[in-house]
């Protein structure tokens, strides 16, 4: 896959980031490959490298030689020249990961939570961001921020707090506040499902996809839109509710007051109603527990709406592919794609449904490792204090 990157001079923090990523994903490169791959100018390549390589994100090697002329000089990423943390709170469950600029994890801790309430989940937050201060894992001095995901929608009337897919509580907690105060770091917060879409696009099963959509199956549904080499989240912060356009007209009750929901057919909380799991049986490892023909009972409702859903949303956005991941678990999941198949026309039907549906490659790491990416991403601020 190709990155474009821009020379007008005002899409700076884009061509960095454009650089950044074309070496991340390709590894060593010299200054000439970097340039044919963006299509940027040797000048604008030569300059972006030089910041990046003062801010220690950049690492040069041996030089290259061949033939007359100058050796080049092969760049790659620096992974221990920053790091950052991702933390994703879903029903109750919460995931924290510290990646290097390489996006390699340096550490991982999984919190299962008795309650969805804000000020619980911020307290074993800020207990775990205090210990992680004194980690021999990563140096907490090059944090280039913290990314906080969790379900969206947020702040739309009827739908943001009503029923168990969503965290209660939340429309009037600022996050950001409550953690920039205490440990002087920048925060990012986004929806899980977009963050997920970005964790995919770097380490997963969309590495050299330029466009897709991204379907997290978790406690609820949601979409992240990756969309022409970009993420696009909606002027609100609130694209990709595909959980709640409805498959069937005079379908189940949603807890949206809509029925036929495709959120009341696609998701963990869908299939755990469907299976008859209540409880503390109620997890993606419940359901893994169950025979076929009890996971049919979920799966034999969740194909037709998935294969709806998914005509729409090719029909909508003529992304390359479709990628479904999220916490469900990989053996459910891959029974799920399994079965799609054949899929609705569309305007990808050229495409055989094994390249316009795909299994995510990064399970239920998807969104934190997306959060944490959310700080490497935005590396104006960090640049700009250099």
């Amino acid at each position: 896959m190709t990155l474009s990157g821009t020379n007008l001079e005002h899409a700076k923090l884009h061509n960095r980031r454009v650089v950044l990523e074309t070496v991340r994903l390709h590894g060593k490169l010299t200054r000439a490959e970097i340039a044919r791959l963006t299509h940027l100018t040797p000048q604008t390549v030569s300059n972006i490298t030089r910041e990046l390589e003062k801010a220690g994100w950049l690492k040069s090697h041996q030089p290259l030689r061949s033939g007359r002329g100058q050796p080049a000089i092969p760049l790659s990423i620096a992974p221990d020249g920053a790091c950052s943390i991702g933390i994703h709170v879903d029903q109750g469950l919460l995931t924290l990961i510290v990646v290097d600029l390489a996006g390699h994890p340096l550490e991982r801790h999984e919190i299962t939570l008795p309650s969805s309430q804000p000020e619980q989940i911020l307290s074993q937050v800020k207990k775990l961001l205090h210990k992680l201060r004194h980690s021999t894992e990563f140096d907490w001095e090059k944090l280039l921020g913290i990314g906080w995901v969790m379900p969206g929608p947020f702040d739309v009337e009827g739908i943001t707090s009503e029923g168990p897919t969503t965290l209660h509580g939340w429309e009037k907690v600022n996050i950001n506040n409550e953690l920039e105060d205490e440990f002087h770091l920048p925060v990012w917060v986004a929806n899980d499902a977009t963050a997920a879409a970005l964790g995919e696009r770097l380490y997963g099963a969309a590495t050299q996809l330029h466009s897709f959509v991204y379907l997290c199956i978790n406690q609820g549904l949601g979409a992240g839109l990756y969309l022409n080499g970009q993420i696009y989240d909606g002027c609100s912060h609130n694209s990709g509710e595909i959980g709640h356009i409805i498959v069937q007209s005079d379908g189940r009750l949603c807890f949206c007051g809509n029925h036929g929901c495709l959120e009341r057919y696609l998701s963990l909380q869908a299939a755990y109603e469907m299976c008859g799991l209540t409880g503390e049986k109620a997890t993606p490892e419940g359901l893994l527990a169950l025979d076929d023909e009890q996971l049919n009972l979920w799966l034999d409702s969740a194909i037709p709406a998935t294969r709806q859903a998914i005509n729409i949303i090719e029909c909508l956005f003529d992304a390359q592919s479709i990628v479904i991941g999220g916490m469900i678990p990989e053996a459910i999941l891959t029974k799920l794609v399994q079965r799609l198949s054949p899929l609705h026309r569309s305007v990808r039907s050229k495409l055989p449904d094994e390249l316009r549906i795909r299994v995510g490659k990064t399970g239920r790491d998807a969104a934190p490792l997306g959060a944490a990416a959310l700080p490497i991403m935005l590396i104006e601020r960090a640049l700009s204090q250099e």
